[in-house]
């Protein structure tokens, strides 16, 4: 069977009457769920208003990243876009909630496009990525033109940056992401 390329790693915690621990990030478990990923820059975000949204951003080869995401503050839904040319699943998207409370991660692969919204006010979500940050390869796909059901209250008009007001839509995109035989899969 072939592994989901989109993963969802929820936590094992241990804990007591003073609270848990958990291991975020060990390679050598992480290759045992099958992400060979090498993460070399971590990144942290704080929105203020709930219903933020921030995407559907990745990174252009050669430069693209693999994510690991997780939100430390708070309750976000995550969602990865399948937008590697040729695939089957190719426009299909995935989300989960992520929050503080269940301490849920989500695996997003180079050729996803990837986005969030918060859900309460004050979010903090951290992020690892398998490259650094590149401008020249910064790329995204308008939020509306995947058909994401966004859980936001109907009429929610999403607080959004210049950026991702003006972002090309997914019938417009000319992917640089080849297929690598993994189609998406519902996440388990």
């Amino acid at each position: 069977m072939i592994e989901n390329p989109v993963r969802l790693v929820p936590p094992r915690r241990h804990g007591d009457a003073r609270g848990w621990f958990t291991e975020n990030y060990n390679r050598d478990t992480f290759v045992t769920l099958g992400i060979n990923s090498t993460f070399v820059q971590d990144n942290h975000s704080y929105s203020a208003p709930a219903f933020t949204l921030r995407g559907l951003h990745f990174q252009t080869p050669p430069r693209g990243q693999d994510k690991l995401v997780r939100c430390i503050r708070g309750r976000i839904y995550d969602v990865a876009v399948d937008v590697r040319r040729e695939s089957p699943t190719y426009g299909q998207w995935v989300g989960a909630e992520l929050s503080a409370e269940n301490g849920h991660q989500l695996f997003i692969p180079i050729g996803f496009a990837h986005g969030f919204v918060t859900l309460e006010p004050d979010c903090e979500v951290t992020y690892k990525c398998s490259d650094t940050y590149a401008p020249d390869n910064d790329g995204g796909i308008a939020w509306d033109s995947v058909g994401i059901d966004w859980p936001m209250p109907a009429g929610t008009v999403p607080k959004l940056s210049a950026k991702d007001t003006h972002q090309l839509a997914l019938a417009d995109f000319d992917s640089p992401f080849p297929y690598d035989g993994r189609p998406l899969a519902p996440l388990s």
